[in-house]
């Protein structure tokens, strides 16, 4: 997923070099074939573009060895303050990064997951926020969430019971899932409508095994379900997390990687829709690192968005580069 010397063919230029920038989702993680950690994140944030702070996601990494399983994701926060605080420290460069932390509790343990949202809040006055996982497709093909969810788990009354913390603590939620189930999404809006919630990755429109050869037939779902979930004002949506192999573009099967004018070519319909139907003021670039890392650098990616933008006006690129996600996730505009 980092090979940096299939990446290393393909260099730009950096596009609005000074165009400050919040990436509201990248992660954090140490596997024995995928390092992703503080240094690794410096360099692709570091790598051109004017990173002023980012938003950790959570992805189960260092979850707590020991206590009760409900508790043990708040490893993850403790975790990922260390390394805000080791940035804040000013020797690892400008950038703020993990200014804020979205963690994971299991919401489906109904109004207990209270107490674990407590002790997320605890572990860092960082932790803005859960994500909980919902990616579930009938085909064993495709992988499902690391959640283990089931098919509507956003309807599933226990869960419904455990989002409803979430608002009591002013907490934000990340929405992952595939694309069938935006609707899901939609009517857990409806449901809790002054609940703030984040559609990550466009709604994940998948590409792959049962789903391959079927772009223009789902993207015309998808269209019509996001713009269905775009009159849920307490929605806002993510852009980015496209370029994954399960969207199913091929971009990491290349020889050579894609430049960001390819990239803005392709994607480019899906970006233009949702901005359409949530307005610049609910929506946010994203870069999903080191998941998108697969198909691209970080440099290319964020010039990717730049040529999307190039005709928008300056107060435009400054919601959708750093002002809603700022907001969303309540971090210091002087971070």
């Amino acid at each position: 997923m980092q090979n940096k010397t299939w990446l290393a063919q393909v260099v730009e230029e950096t596009l609005e070099p000074d165009l400050p920038i919040c990436d509201p989702h990248h992660h954090l993680w140490d596997y024995p074939q995928s390092r992703y950690l503080l240094d690794e994140l410096i360099q692709d944030t570091a790598s051109g573009h004017n990173v002023v702070s980012t938003v950790f996601m959570e992805c189960g990494s260092m979850y707590r060895a020991y206590g009760l399983d409900s508790l043990r994701p708040i490893g993850e926060t403790e975790f990922v303050n260390g390394i805000a605080a080791m940035s804040a420290s000013g020797q690892y460069g400008s950038s703020t990064l993990c200014a804020a932390i979205v963690g994971y509790a299991d919401l489906t343990l109904g109004t207990a997951v209270g107490d674990v949202l407590d002790k997320h809040m605890a572990a860092s006055e960082r932790f803005k926020g859960i994500r909980h996982a919902a990616g579930w497709d009938a085909s064993v093909e495709i992988r499902n969430s690391h959640t283990n969810p089931p098919e509507h788990l956003y309807l599933d009354k226990s869960f419904q019971e455990g989002f409803l913390e979430l608002g009591k603590r002013g907490l934000t939620f990340d929405a992952w899932l595939y694309h069938p189930q935006i609707g899901d999404v939609t009517q857990l809006a409806r449901a809790f409508p002054i609940q703030t919630i984040v559609l990550d990755h466009f709604g994940g429109p998948l590409g792959i095994h049962r789903y391959a050869g079927r772009r223009g037939e789902i993207f015309g779902y998808w269209k019509e379900a996001v713009k269905e979930l775009a009159q849920c004002p307490n929605v806002v949506a993510k852009l980015g997390g496209l370029v994954m192999p399960i969207n199913g573009f091929g971009f990491h099967k290349r020889p050579k990687p894609p430049t960001s004018i390819e990239l803005a070519e392709i994607t480019r319909p899906y970006y233009m829709h949702t901005i359409e139907h949530f307005g610049v003021n609910r929506c946010m670039f994203e870069s999903n690192f080191p998941v998108d890392k697969s198909s691209c650098s970080y440099n290319v990616l964020w010039n990717s968005f730049k040529r999307m933008t190039k005709d928008f006006s300056a107060e435009e690129k400054s919601s959708l580069y750093r002002d809603t996600a700022e907001r969303v996730y309540s971090i210091a505009m002087d971070s």
